[in-house]
């Protein structure tokens, strides 16, 4: 990478870590990522006690699975098997996935290349270990060395600034229904979803599609983090 390159980077990096908000974060990314073929964008940090890989979503952004609908969390979840790898490694790398919806399959590679979506994976460490990752993808996209380190820099300026956003992205007291909180404090007291239904003469249906509102607005990728995050919140009682 020439000066012009490196002073292209850390204009960018410089331009995340100023970022007054999400918005100004995701098109400084942008700004760098997209000229080098990368249009996907996923953010996550890690819950400190190491219990489970992602604690929150912090921006998940592009067409992921081919379907060019919306990716909620879980979903992304789900079908991203390839961030278990940053449990085995301290550097970003490659990835690529091919295959036709719901069954692609995940490789972990040195360059990628071919058709598929391909992209960068970069794990986030503090004091404590693993905090974060960030995950680059695309359909052609630059992977040369350049690239990797250019784009590791950027992901920890987002990782970081995204956590000094964090209260205008994570309200302190999220904004629940009186229903969808009675049924959370139900979920946090050990309840089944069928007990619930009962309780309140609901179906089960219908609680589960409160509950899958609550953890879309929390970014929360499974029940069990959205009642660890409002129980932090103080929404409910631990």
């Amino acid at each position: 990478m020439g000066g012009s390159g490196l002073t292209a980077t850390a204009a960018a990096v410089a331009a995340i870590e100023r970022s007054e908000d999400m918005d100004s974060l995701r098109s400084a990314v942008r700004g760098l990522a997209g000229p080098l073929g990368y249009d996907r964008f996923v953010l996550y940090a890690s819950p400190p006690s190491g219990d489970g890989l992602v604690e929150r979503l912090l921006w998940l952004e592009g067409d992921w699975f081919g379907d060019s609908g919306q990716v909620e969390p879980e979903t992304y979840l789900a079908r991203c098997p390839v961030n278990r790898h940053v449990l085995e490694t301290d550097r970003a790398f490659f990835w690529t996935k091919t295959g036709a919806p719901d069954q692609e399959s995940y490789r972990v590679v040195r360059r990628p290349s071919g058709p598929g979506v391909h992209g960068l994976q970069v794990p986030i460490f503090g004091h404590s270990g693993l905090i974060g990752a960030m995950s680059f993808g695309g359909e052609t996209i630059d992977s040369a060395i350049e690239t990797r380190l250019a784009l590791t820099l950027a992901a920890t300026a987002a990782f970081h600034a995204a956590r000094r956003l964090w209260p205008t992205v994570s309200p302190a007291t999220p904004r629940l229904s009186d229903r969808e909180r009675e049924i959370m404090r139900w979920i946090a007291s050990g309840r089944r979803q069928a007990d619930i239904a009962l309780l309140l003469a609901l179906s089960e249906r219908t609680v589960e599609n409160h509950m899958r509102r609550v953890r879309k607005r929390l970014g929360a990728a499974s029940t069990a983090q959205a009642v660890h995050l409002l129980v932090r919140a103080g929404e409910l009682e631990p």
